[in-house]
């Protein structure tokens, strides 16, 4: 074998299996499945080449392999098995011909479900009761973790079937549920669902185990006498009749496009679950066929795992600047050596404030987690691994970035108070107060804004009714005409709409549905500047952390001096009539995907003339949803909360058009 070629496995190997032991065995992972999948294709790679695997070959072996010190062992009656994966319809095509070449027939079927993202756990039941639970360990021996399984609620203690049975599934903590702990445990904040289910089933005191309120899913029987059911769809309701919480999605195929079409909609779905998935797991569905294929060294050959893009990365930080808001408000942007994501190149990524880069515990030049959903910018999770030489601290910033000025301290934010002379700040602010979701004044850029403070002294939205033709004409590009057309707009905006008002104020959170949803609600102006968080709260899609910034608005001295300054400026906002009555009054309505005739503002605006509140997210709450072509994860959501979904046909008629 070519010596380089040697090395390298060599390394792979040693990379991978010290990778392993960090994610199985300490629960503290420092690098993501993607990269370690990578490293795991080129050593696959290189030992198919050469025909050589070696003796420790994360290739021959399943999971993370030793117990933990302090658990106990538990030798598995049936051994546990991991899955192949696939990442592409390609690769699946091919895993598709090789099984039904094993299987000696065309258009088997196969069964789709999702792949949780949590900790292997397998249970054994004798005579009805509860008596052994152990993690997968390196699927022959793993940990006895019986009194920290006894804390899952969902787990049951007793089933009505009486013989031997051991029932895998997987362990989960719930993303609500991390949430709340959070919010409960602000400094002890948890970084990712998977790792706090792995540290409190893996915890030797069950009490920490209860207190994260885990749940599980279960999708596999590996020890059973004479099985009542003979096929992947039996095995799942025979689990359900014991009182086991299994997959809320079952789709099945025959062939890759059948297939394909049930991976698109677990794709879908990804985001409105309530718990972490990697992929989808494809089985074949006939239990004599399967014990006819049989297994590897490593994997059952009748089920493989297709895996979605990577949502979780490890890259290095390498700096962090402060990034300055209209609002004044400094916020951190991480700077990060650049990371592919399946095609998509990272170099930067969200951090909130400077107690969020605390609470991580991050510093120039350490090993960070960062997340990726959808096409928004990443967000910084948390360190990775544990310290490495030459780390700097993150200082938080003397004087703004912008101006040089000083700086104040509220709350959790850093803020630059200089409204009058930093410029940056300034032109934001009347930049978004003319725009035409705001004010709408025709005419009126960002960089005509810009123009505005350097050459006439427009420092806030106020100043701006000061302005005379005239004082438009001296400015580069402006001539009678366009001189004359703003002036005019200007004066026509003086005569605005609540919500308008509201959203050009650029209070932080509230965006244009949210601002008419606040002038519906409290009509006025003073209104809402009086209300509180409960009264917030109490309108539909208004969380709390809205309803806080609302509050915080208010109560800011120089917010309640640029409102004061604009009504003497001549502004001012209509009274809202209030919601409309109709045949939705009371009703929240959720509109998703393309319709054949309305746009999605047309159809949101006959909801709310017709009374009803035109809801962005689908709850428990919602009326109805309205669903058009290419309609995603809203569908899904209201498909299992069981909420009725209509067209757009019905949708008009109901609304009497």
């Amino acid at each position: 074998m070519n010596e380089q070629k040697s090395a390298r496995m060599l390394e792979l190997i040693r990379q991978l299996n010290d990778a392993s032991h960090a994610y199985y065995v300490l629960d503290n992972p420092y690098i993501s499945d993607m990269q370690w999948d990578q490293m795991y294709d080129e050593l696959r790679a290189l030992e198919n080449e050469t025909g050589i695997v070696l003796e420790d070959s994360p290739s021959r072996h399943v999971g993370g392999g030793e117990t933990l010190r302090g658990f106990e062992e538990h030798r598995h009656i049936t051994r546990l098995w991991s899955l192949d994966k696939v990442q592409s319809l390609e690769a699946l095509d091919a895993w598709i011909l090789r099984t039904e070449k094993l299987a000696g027939k065309t258009n088997l079927q196969y069964y789709v479900e999702y792949k949780f993202d949590g900790l292997t756990i397998n249970l054994t039941y004798e005579g009805g009761k509860l008596v052994q639970a152990a993690t997968r360990g390196n699927g022959i021996i793993g940990e006895a973790i019986l009194p920290q399984a006894r804390t899952i609620h969902s787990l049951p203690k007793t089933i009505p079937y009486t013989g031997r049975i051991e029932v895998q599934g997987e362990c989960i903590m719930r993303l609500s549920t991390l949430e709340k702990y959070n919010a409960a445990h602000p400094d002890d904040r948890l970084k990712n669902a998977r790792n706090a289910a792995a540290g409190a089933l893996r915890n030797l005191d069950p009490a920490v185990t209860a207190e994260r309120h885990l749940d599980a899913f279960f999708y596999q029987i590996g020890t059973i006498d004479n099985p009542p059911y003979d096929s992947q769809p039996g095995m799942l309701r025979f689990l359900r009749e014991n009182g086991f919480q299994v997959s809320p999605f079952l789709g099945k195929g025959t062939g890759r496009e059948e297939l394909e079409k049930c991976i698109r909609e677990i794709e879908s779905q990804r985001k409105s679950l309530d718990w972490l998935i990697d992929g989808v797991v494809i089985k074949v569905g006939d239990s004599q066929l399967r014990e006819q294929m049989g297994y590897t060294e490593k994997f059952p050959r009748w089920a493989v795992a297709y895996k979605f893009e990577a949502e979780e990365c490890v890259t290095t930080l390498e700096n962090v600047t402060w990034e300055l808001g209209r609002t004044g408000k400094l916020t951190p942007l991480a700077h990060v050596k650049p990371v592919d994501f399946y095609g998509v190149t990272v170099q930067k990524a969200t951090l909130n404030n400077m107690g969020d880069i605390l609470r991580k515990d991050i510093a120039i030049g350490c090993n960070v987690w960062i997340r990726r959903s959808n096409d928004v910018i990443p967000e910084i999770m948390g360190r990775a691994g544990e310290a490495v030489p030459g780390e700097t601290p993150i200082e938080k910033p003397s004087a703004c970035p912008a101006c040089g000025g000083p700086l104040t301290e509220r709350g959790a934010h850093i803020f630059c108070m200089n409204r009058t002379s930093c410029k940056p700040q300034a032109v934001a602010r009347i930049s978004h107060f003319a725009s035409r979701e705001a004010m709408d004044i025709d005419g009126l850029s960002e960089k005509t804004a810009a123009q505005l403070y350097d050459q006439a002294g427009i420092r806030e939205p106020a100043d701006l009714y000061s302005l005379t033709p005239m004082d438009f004409l001296m400015l580069d590009g402006f001539k009678e005409k366009k001189a004359s057309k703003l002036s005019e707009a200007l004066e026509k905006s003086k005569h605005c709409e609540l919500d308008a008002f509201l959203f050009a104020l650029g209070i932080p959170n509230v965006g244009r549905k949210t601002a008419r949803d606040l002038a519906d609600a409290f009509g006025s102006l003073d209104s809402l500047a009086a209300a509180d968080a409960e009264a917030l709260t109490s309108i539909p899609d208004i969380g709390e952390v809205v309803a806080g910034s609302i509050v915080e608005y208010f109560t800011f001295p120089e917010n309640r001096r640029t409102i004061e300054k604009l009504i003497n400026a001549g502004v001012h906002p209509k009274e809202a009539a209030g919601k409309a009555e109709g045949p939705f009054s009371g009703m929240s309505v959720v509109v998703t995907g393309t319709l054949p005739t309305l746009s999605r503002k047309e159809a949101e605006d006959l909801i709310r003339a017709c009374g009803g509140n035109a809801s962005g997210s689908v709850s428990k709450k919602t009326a109805f949803v309205v669903a058009g072509e290419a309609a995603g994860s809203k569908l899904s959501k209201a498909q299992s909360l069981g909420i009725e979904v209509i067209d757009e046909l019905e949708f008009l008629r109901r609304a009497g058009k």
